[in-house]
């Protein structure tokens, strides 16, 4: 049998007889599509508009049904595209579709699907164009809407009807707020040039209430002023004088500024009740009704005068109160001109008069302290009404101190001005009297 004569072919050959087989098995492992393939079971979409191949998912079950499954996924891709063009032909505001179209034509870019992107891409491209047509369009309208508004604001921005200009400015905000945006260059100077107006008014606004605010306490400080001089006026003992001291003090109240009503009113009550106490006690002296020989005024002062005495030093009950009331009404129908001698009676009258009723305010301020004062051991009761007399009494005698410090550095005084003022200092001490009076008749206790 003859032997078949051994092949040798050389390395170089057998380089590229290996090569040919390997680009066989390749070939039969790859499965090729339109806008894809298949390739050791990857699965690829092929590059397009200068993107390289990439690879998008693997087979699962078979090749078929896994080409299927990435063009149906393509297939949703093209009906967002188109539902994204039915919504921007159908609604009104299309410029708000814009950052959505980029959004969907970026993503396009790296869906897993198979299909022909181009023309999405395309599509998305055109309707991006057709919407910044109308953007621009309506850029400028807005614009010109601003402006329009910045003119406005700019005519009112001086107005001093406060109320209704800020009312108006209210309004126009609105409207700029509702008014869509400029191009973005020039949207810094657009807001820039309104907000000045606008802020220009309110700043305005601003130091005129402020303004207000500081005169108000200005004129509180007047009326408050005018409250203290009433007062005065009622307790001097000269009732035409305390008369045309009222008249003046009145002119002075209605030329006065104007404050916040809730601040006013307690004054004005008080300033007015004073008031109409003084003219009453005027009036009767101009009417004095009956007249009373002098020697029962006298007699008549000397009776008041003991009892309110005699009341001054027993305990606080309703009825010593009642009492004391009315032993002041009796006083108060005595003739205003009472006879030299009754002067000093008239004083004493006066002190013992506030000694009933410090001790009943004094009661008022135990009980209301202390639930069970009545309850307490009488050393305790004393010991308390000892401790908040003295407070009283400390306060009473710095305003004294103070009162009398400020009249003596007055250097130019009227004579109407140093009775008032001398009235008023001898109320004061009075009232530092009146207090010491009843330490001491605790103490006695």
């Amino acid at each position: 049998m003859q032997k078949k004569p051994f092949l040798r072919i050389s390395a170089f050959e057998l380089i590229n007889l290996r090569k040919i087989e390997n680009d066989h098995l390749t070939y039969c492992r790859t499965m090729e599509h339109p806008y894809g393939y298949i390739k050791d079971d990857k699965v690829y979409l092929k590059g397009f508009l200068g993107t390289a191949d990439r690879e998008i998912g693997e087979v699962k079950e078979d090749e078929a049904s896994t080409l299927a499954y990435f063009e149906s996924r393509f297939e949703q891709l093209k009906e967002k595209v188109e539902k994204l063009k039915t919504d921007i032909q159908e609604n009104q505001n299309k410029g708000s579709f814009l950052m959505k179209l980029i959004h969907l034509r970026d993503s396009l870019y790296e869906s897993d699907a198979l299909g022909d992107f181009i023309p999405l891409i395309d599509e998305l491209n055109q309707q991006e164009e057709f919407l910044n047509e109308i953007i621009q369009a309506n850029r400028t309208k807005n614009l010109e809407v601003k402006q329009a508004l910045i003119l406005e604001a700019e005519s009112k921005k001086d107005d001093t009807d406060w109320r209704e200009t800020t009312e108006f400015y209210k309004e126009l905000k609105l409207r700029w707020i509702k008014t869509g945006p400029v191009e973005k260059e020039i949207q810094e100077e657009i807001e820039a040039q309104f907000n000045d107006s606008v802020q220009h008014f309110f700043e305005n606004r601003r130091h005129f209430y402020e303004g207000l605010a500081l005169q108000a306490e200005e004129n509180i400080k007047v009326y408050e002023a005018l409250v203290v001089q009433a007062r005065e006026a009622h307790d001097l003992p000269d009732a035409k004088m305390a008369f045309e001291i009222s008249k003046k003090i009145q002119k002075e109240w209605k030329s006065a500024g104007k404050v916040p009503a809730e601040k006013r009113q307690p004054l004005w009550d008080e300033f007015s009740r004073l008031n109409n106490r003084i003219f009453s006690r005027y009036k009767r002296t101009l009417n004095p009704g009956p007249q009373m020989h002098p020697r029962e005024v006298m007699k008549k002062v000397e009776t008041l005068t003991d009892e309110i005495k005699r009341l001054a030093g027993q305990p606080t009950t309703p009825s010593l109160i009642n009492r004391a009331k009315e032993i002041q009404q009796e006083w108060r129908k005595l003739p205003p001109r009472k006879p030299k001698d009754a002067n000093l009676l008239a004083r004493s009258f006066q002190f013992f008069s506030d000694i009933v009723f410090e001790k009943a305010f004094l009661e008022k301020l135990v009980h209301g302290k202390y639930a069970d004062f009545d309850e307490k051991p009488e050393a305790e009761q004393i010991q308390i009404k000892t401790a908040l007399l003295k407070d009283l009494l400390h306060r009473d005698q710095t305003e004294y101190d103070t009162a009398q410090g400020n009249s003596d550095n007055f250097q130019t005084r009227s004579s109407d001005f140093e009775i008032m003022m001398k009235k008023k200092l001898f109320g004061l001490k009075r009232k530092v009297d009146v207090k010491n009076y009843i330490l001491k008749q605790l103490s006695f206790k």
